[in-house]
């Protein structure tokens, strides 16, 4: 080849390479410069067709032009990397700030689910009589008469069994109508003294504005020596003013019940009209809450306790009548329905 013709083929290089590294330098973003690399670079690249004359140079040569060509070629090997990392590192950036969080702003809002207001007043007062020393037993719904009325001084055609319609499952065993038989299994497993809480559910035939056939109880034990009214007296006091308020007012009536003797029903002041009188109370200024009174000796004497050596009391309080005083809930119905718009008013705080 002549030294014109090397001059032409090695212009044609110049041109090459003066175009390709100003065409990489031109790339907006690394995807763009990928392809002009594979333009300029690749297998079918224009380079590859101006290398296919250098069979026409000479021998002596080829070996001259082949090295000038390596170091033009590294050289813009070397410049489409650097020209890569350094869009690529432009890219990240800015994805960075567009993709920036401000970790100052409060978390995107979750719909989260609550607990049901007779839970929550369940937790209140099992809370409240934790501090006092007592500890939750739980029993079975399904219990047999004996535990339901027989242990606690109902024996078969007594009457104050007319006081409760009751769900038999078959003559030996019923839905039971309280929690009492939990205190009558912790009395038989357990020996005094003895602090005792029973929460749960109970079924009694009753339908009607103020009563439902399925509500919820907590019901109380408790067993030492020399117990007295007193102790009763300042321990529902106690209960009821952590629940209501400190200057929520209690009062004892006497009442009947066949486990206890004495026997009597407690009511607070009620914390809407704070005893003024209003429709919830029925304008009487109290709200019942439940019974109670001190155990009588022949439950105790049921259950292998010795009454002469060990006394007690025992109260209940219906959750659903505490939660309707607590959140002034109108109906006991609105208890049963799942209500969405009802049961959103108690939102989970975590607590409990």
């Amino acid at each position: 080849m002549s030294q014109n013709n090397n001059q032409t083929f090695k212009d044609k290089l110049k041109d090459f390479f003066q175009s390709a590294e100003q065409a990489l330098k031109s790339a907006e973003n690394s995807s763009k410069l990928y392809e002009l690399k594979t333009r300029f670079m690749g297998s079918k690249s224009d380079l590859q067709k101006i290398m296919k004359e250098m069979k026409n140079l000479a021998p002596e040569e080829k070996p001259i032009f082949g090295k000038w060509l390596n170091e033009k070629k590294q050289a813009l090997e070397e410049s489409y990397l650097f020209l890569f990392r350094k869009l690529k590192q432009q890219e990240l950036e800015q994805r960075m700030q567009e993709e920036a969080v401000d970790v100052s702003l409060p978390g995107p809002s979750k719909n989260t689910g609550g607990l049901h207001p007779v839970q929550l007043i369940i937790q209140q007062t099992v809370n409240i009589f934790k501090s006092l020393g007592y500890s939750v037993r739980t029993g079975p719904m399904i219990e047999s008469d004996w535990n339901n009325f027989q242990a606690l001084n109902i024996p078969p055609h007594h009457p104050s069994r007319d006081l409760q319609d009751t769900f038999y499952i078959d003559s030996d065993h019923v839905l039971r109508t309280h929690t009492s038989p939990i205190q009558v299994r912790s009395m038989l497993a357990e020996k005094p003294p003895l602090a005792v809480l029973a929460p749960g559910k109970v079924f009694r035939r009753d339908n009607d504005v103020s009563h439902s056939p399925t509500f919820h109880q907590v019901e109380g034990m408790f067993i030492d020596k020399h117990v007295s009214m007193a102790h009763l007296k300042g321990t529902l006091s106690y209960f009821v003013k952590t629940l209501f308020g400190s200057s929520t007012r209690v009062r004892f009536r006497s009442s009947y019940f066949p486990f206890t003797e004495p026997s009597a029903e407690y009511d607070c002041s009620c914390p809407i009209c704070e005893g003024k009188g209003c429709s919830m109370c029925q304008q009487s200024g109290w709200m019942e809450i439940g019974g109670c009174g001190l155990m009588h000796p022949k439950v105790l004497a049921l259950s292998h306790i010795d009454p002469e050596k060990w006394e007690g009391f025992a109260f209940g309080l219906g959750v659903e009548r505490l939660a309707i005083v607590y959140y002034g809930i109108p109906h006991i119905k609105l208890f049963l329905e799942n209500d969405i718009r009802f049961l959103e008013q108690f939102p989970f705080d975590g607590k409990g």
